[in-house]
């Protein structure tokens, strides 16, 4: 039976190929940010979950909530972590709206002038 590779595993490999220093100094890097340190492995693979839900990388959702799980992580802190993400995403268009009503107010009074 032949080895069918699924396209995603195939263009992986062609990544590496094309790039092979920068793939294993990224890999390398990768490992190092996800070890245990300060923050242990878990929580740092909970925040990885969190931040790619803002990011909105499925690649990253995917890979990390799988790696998450795998060191303990409950679904319930996972969907916690997610609504955090949400509110901050949220948080920053509502922050953000301070410019929009500086140049309404300046419209307004341009206007007035």
């Amino acid at each position: 039976m032949p080895d069918i590779q699924s396209p995603a595993k195939r263009l992986a490999q062609k990544r590496r190929k094309l790039s092979p220093n920068i793939e294993t100094a990224f890999q390398a890097f990768s490992k190092t940010v996800f070890a245990d340190g300060a923050l242990p492995a878990k929580t740092k693979q909970i925040i990885a979950v969190a931040v790619a839900h803002v990011t909105q990388c499925p690649y990253c959702i995917k890979g990390h909530t799988e790696a998450a799980l795998r060191h303990g992580a409950s679904q319930e802190e996972l969907m916690e972590a997610i609504w955090v993400a949400a509110e901050m995403r949220a948080g920053g268009a509502y922050a953000h709206s301070v410019i929009a009503i500086e140049e309404m107010e300046k419209a307004t009074a341009e206007t007035n002038a």
